[in-house]
């Protein structure tokens, strides 16, 4: 997987005057961590939304700061937007140590496709989005996917403790918790599908049986 890395630089410039910083397409961050004194830092913008487009709050980022030679691991702990025109306000990273495990909820994608959903009446039931799991950081996911390729009938399951993972990593969500299942449609909108589809023959059946209506009659 590629390496995420941002370079930032430290600021001094705090509080209302910010919004200067953001004029001239720079965004302010600050960084945190485990007896870490803060550090107010500044970042390009343009390399900011890249780096949160790709990294969410479950990739790990190496965070370049300018005046030191070693760059720190960090994850996004906060994303502030403009509620008007979506951009950039202020982002927070979390520094963390790389021998100290950590908890997060990753999010569960889908992949693949389920052979039972070829079949009318069938429905796909996705009831857990993200999973809880800890680990070192550098075995963190960025996303857990779960192949739908083996549910073939309905009343199919695919639970918490069908998904395989890294050895490494201890998930905390409940083993019996279905993530994904087959289910037959409601009943009632089968039926209303079949009611629908007797009435339009019924109608299309009067029409052909009535005669035609000559003129001047």
């Amino acid at each position: 997987m590629e390496n995420l890395t941002l370079p930032v630089t430290e600021r001094n410039i705090r509080g209302k005057k910010t919004r200067f910083l953001r004029r001239e397409g720079v965004t302010p961050v600050h960084l945190f961590g485990h007896n870490l004194k803060s550090l107010a830092l500044q970042s390009d913008t343009a390399q900011l939304q890249q780096i949160v487009a790709q990294a969410g709050t479950t990739r790990l980022i190496s965070l370049k700061i300018e005046t030191e030679k070693h760059p720190r691991s960090v994850f996004i702990r906060e994303i502030q937007r403009s509620a008007y025109s979506g951009d950039l306000i202020h982002v927070d990273f979390y520094q963390i140590l790389k021998t100290e495990r950590m908890k997060a909820e990753i999010p569960i994608v889908l992949v693949g496709e389920a052979p039972a959903m070829n079949l009318r009446g069938r429905s796909l039931m996705h009831t857990l989005n993200t999973l809880s799991i800890e680990c070192l950081p550098d075995k963190l996911p960025p996303q857990i996917e779960v192949d739908l390729s083996p549910l073939q009938e309905v009343g199919q399951v695919i639970y918490v403790k069908d998904i395989t993972l890294n050895p490494d990593i201890t998930v905390h969500t409940d083993p019996d918790q279905p993530v994904v299942k087959i289910t037959k449609m409601v009943e009632e909108k089968v039926e209303e599908v079949a009611a629908e589809e007797v009435a339009e023959e019924a109608v299309e059946a009067k029409a052909k049986a009535e005669p035609e209506q000559q003129p001047g009659e």
